[in-house]
């Protein structure tokens, strides 16, 4: 067998007649080093150098926008800016100007919803782990095209599973970095199990987090309860949705003995996609009497208002070229 050595021209013309899953998906996106949008999805590459790639070093956000807006844009760049300092990697452009280029590639998307998936990555320039290889780090902005779950999705609830993966070490908990293999076991175990989503807990056997979710449940006393977030991530739609109960039910953060959640009026999963669902089913058996309660359904109601009250219009600044 004889493997063909093809020139640039012929590279870049096999690349664009590739197909390429999930092309369809890709409304636009914008690479740092290219300086410009594009909306040719065959072309949505990342050096194969970049640490980002290779070893996982570098960190992400995911944003939703809906109804020409973009909601909790300003909380996403704050951890964003937090998980960048704790790795001592330094975006390619200030924080103000990711702002603006998040809001141009959402225009460009010409799509009046979608999601936002942004990473800063320690930068092409080898295959070491040693950063000093890299001389300037990356950014990339790719806009996805978002389809609306059912309204079936809120009303019946989801099932999840306690999956076996641990709970990440609490010094990496925190850090929202691209390194989500422990993430991606935990989803491939609750599916095998046929479960909709995965939690797992820490050594003590107290849940943590989900995959992409946080978890939070309503005991017996009518509390709020955020499982202890030393093993998880906090969730910017937790973390809004801890603002909007203030004042209606105590909120309370302590640990949660995994056995909890079986004997909560009611148990929800939180995340940027989903806002707030009920959890019905709980490694096979019923949970908050195996339907929705009042304070997921709510709670949900809530977010949704608030979205269309707080979100970032996507015009807010100029309109982007069309051409270089």
């Amino acid at each position: 067998m004889t493997t063909p050595i093809a020139s640039r021209d012929e590279v870049i013309g096999r690349i664009l007649q590739l197909p390429r899953p999930g092309e369809e998906a890709i409304l636009a996106f914008y690479e740092h080093r290219l300086g410009v949008i594009c909306r040719e999805p065959r072309l949505l590459l990342i050096p194969l150098d970049d640490h980002l790639v290779h070893r996982g070093d570098g960190v992400f956000e995911t944003l939703r926008f809906e109804d020409g807006a973009i909601y909790q844009l300003e909380e996403h760049l704050a951890r964003l800016a937090r998980s960048c300092a704790a790795l001592g990697l330094t975006p390619p452009e200030p924080m103000a100007s990711i702002r603006e280029r998040i809001l141009e590639v959402c225009r460009a998307a010409g799509e009046p919803r979608g999601h936002v998936f942004l990473l800063v990555g320690r930068g092409p320039g080898g295959f070491t782990l040693d950063p000093r290889e890299c001389p300037q780090s990356s950014l990339y902005i790719v806009v996805r095209r978002f389809v609306p779950k059912p309204e079936s999705f809120w009303e019946r609830g989801v099932s999840v599973w306690r999956v076996s993966i641990p709970a990440k070490p609490a010094w990496m908990a925190g850090i929202k970095s691209v390194n989500y293999l422990p993430n991606v076991l935990m989803k491939m175990e609750a599916t095998a199990h046929g479960a909709d989503y995965p939690l797992c807990c820490d050594e003590e056997g107290n849940l943590a987090e989900g995959a992409t979710e946080n978890v939070a449940l309503v005991d017996a006393a009518g509390n709020f309860v955020i499982p202890e977030l030393k093993h998880a991530l906090l969730g910017t739609t937790l973390k809004r949705a801890m603002a909007l109960l203030e004042g209606e039910m105590p909120v309370v953060i302590r640990p949660v003995p995994e056995v909890e959640l079986l004997s909560a009026r009611e148990v929800m999963l939180l995340g940027t996609s989903i806002d707030a669902v009920a959890v019905v089913r709980f490694n096979g058996q019923p949970v908050g009497g195996g339907a929705p309660g009042p304070v997921a359904r709510r709670l949900r109601d809530r977010l949704q208002a608030d979205r269309r009250l707080q979100a970032t219009p996507l015009h807010e600044g100029p309109t982007p070229c069309t051409s270089v």
